[in-house]
C-alpha cells in the first residue's frame, strides 16, 4: 500500500514538472486569431533604432547598367521609407544597401538585399521593389550546375519556359508568384508556399524528371480539391494522377540470319603448327624464321609507305580543265563537213543527170551554192 501511495506522489510530481510550460493559455482557443497571419511591423516596437550599421552588397552585368542608372532614383526613394540607404557604383559594378540612424525595422536590411538581387537578375524596378512587403518572399534558382550539357540545358530551360511563355504563365496563375527565367538563374517572387513549389517544378523539369505540364495538371486538380470542404484533412493522393517516364531508350536487337540446322559439328580448324607444315615454316631453322618476318615486314612498310606518299602526291596533281567548248566546237566542225559531204553528193548527182543535155562546166557548178542556181528541171514538150 505505501509503494503505491509513493508511486502515485513519483508520477504527480513528473508530470508537475513536464507540464510546467505546457498549461493552456486563453489564446489557443481563440477562432478570431490568424495563427499564419505576418503583422506588419510598427516603429514604436523599436523607437531606439539599431546599434550597428549592417550592409550588403551585389555586382550586376554590364548589360544592365543603362537600365538600372534610370530607375535608380525610384528604387531609392522605395528604400528611403524604410530608412535604409542605396549606393550605385558604376566603376565596380556593384549595388549596396545599408542601414541608417533612422532604420527601425531590422529584417528590412535582408528585403533589400533581396530587391537589389533580383536587380541584378534581370526583374524590373516596380515588380523587384514589391519584395519589401513583408508577405512577399524571393528565391534565386540555380540552374546551370543541374545539366552539363549545353544543348541539353537550353531545351530543358526552353521547355520550362514553353511556347509563347505559355507554361510560364500558367505556372504563375497557378503558384501566384512571379517567375522570370534569366540565364543560369531562376528569379521566383511569391509566398513561401509558392515559392516551394516553382523550385519543385523548375528542379524536375531541369533534371528531367517530370515535365511543367504534367505539375500544371496537378496544381488545376489540387485547386479544384481545396474548393470541397470534405476533402479538407484528407489524403489527395488517390485523386492525383500518376505520371510514368515513357521515353525510355531501348537497345535495339539486332537480328541474327539463322543458318541452316545440320546434325553434324563445324570441322576444326588447322592449328598453327598445321598450318607451318603445311607451308614448309615448321622445319625452317629460327634464323631463317626470323629473317623471313623481318622481310615481310619490310614489304609491308615499303607498300605502306608508297601508298602514303601515293595520298599526299594526289593533293599536288592539278585538276582537269572543262572541256565544254572544245566540245561544241568539234561538235559545229563535225556538222559542218557533213552538210559539206551532202551538199556535194547531191550535186554530183543533179550533174549526172543532166551532162547529156546541157553543156555544163563542172568546175563552175560545183564552186557555186545550191540556192543560186538556177532551177534545172526539164520542161515537158507539149505535143499537139
Amino acid at each position: 500500500m505505501e509503494q503505491e501511495n509513493v508511486e502515485v506522489v513519483n508520477l504527480q510530481h513528473k508530470r508537475k514538472h513536464k507540464g510546467k510550460h505546457d498549461k493552456p493559455k486563453p489564446w489557443d482557443e481563440d477562432p478570431n486569431i490568424d495563427r499564419w497571419k505576418i503583422e506588419k511591423f510598427d516603429p514604436s516596437w523599436n523607437t531606439d533604432g539599431l546599434l550597428e550599421v549592417s550592409s550588403f552588397s551585389t555586382v550586376f552585368p554590364r548589360y544592365r547598367e543603362k537600365y538600372l542608372q534610370e530607375a535608380w532614383p525610384k528604387v531609392k526613394s522605395a528604400l528611403k521609407g524604410y530608412g535604409i540607404s542605396a549606393e550605385l557604383n558604376l566603376v565596380e559594378g556593384s549595388m549596396t544597401v545599408s542601414t541608417t540612424r533612422k532604420t527601425r525595422d531590422p529584417y528590412i536590411i535582408m528585403k533589400a538585399r533581396d530587391l537589389i538581387k533580383l536587380l541584378s537578375r534581370s526583374v524590373p524596378a516596380p515588380q523587384a521593389i514589391k519584395i519589401l512587403n513583408d508577405e512577399m518572399q524571393c528565391d534565386i534558382i540555380k540552374i546551370g550546375n543541374l545539366v552539363r550539357n549545353k544543348e541539353r540545358f537550353v531545351k530543358r530551360r526552353q521547355r520550362l519556359v514553353g511556347p509563347n511563355s505559355s507554361t510560364l504563365k500558367a505556372l504563375e496563375i497557378l503558384t501566384g508568384s512571379y517567375i522570370l527565367v534569366q540565364g543560369n538563374t531562376v528569379a521566383a517572387m511569391g509566398s513561401f508556399k509558392g515559392l516551394k513549389q516553382v523550385r519543385r517544378i523548375v528542379e524536375d523539369c531541369m533534371e528531367n524528371k517530370m515535365h511543367p505540364v504534367y505539375h500544371i495538371k496537378i496544381l488545376m486538380m489540387k485547386k479544384e480539391l481545396e474548393k470541397d470542404p470534405a476533402l479538407k484533412n484528407e489524403n489527395w493522393d488517390r485523386f492525383l494522377p500518376k505520371f510514368k517516364k515513357k521515353n525510355v531508350q531501348t537497345k535495339k536487337v539486332k537480328s541474327k540470319e539463322k543458318k541452316p540446322y545440320t546434325p553434324f559439328p563445324p570441322p576444326q580448324q588447322p592449328s598453327k603448327i598445321d598450318q607451318e607444315l603445311e607451308s614448309g615454316e615448321y622445319f625452317l631453322s629460327e634464323k631463317k624464321k626470323l629473317a623471313k618476318k623481318w622481310q615481310e615486314k619490310q614489304e609491308k612498310q615499303a607498300h605502306k609507305t608508297a601508298e602514303n606518299k601515293r595520298k599526299r602526291e594526289e593533293s599536288f596533281v592539278p585538276p582537269k580543265e572543262p572541256m565544254n567548248q572544245d566540245s561544241n566546237q568539234s561538235e559545229n566542225d563535225k556538222g559542218d563537213v557533213a552538210a559539206l559531204t551532202m551538199s556535194l553528193k547531191k550535186k554530183v548527182k543533179e550533174f549526172g543527170r543532166q551532162k547529156s543535155f546541157q553543156n555544163i562546166n563542172a568546175k563552175e557548178y560545183i564552186a557555186t551554192p545550191a540556192a543560186e542556181q538556177p532551177s534545172k528541171k526539164k520542161k515537158k514538150s507539149k505535143h499537139s
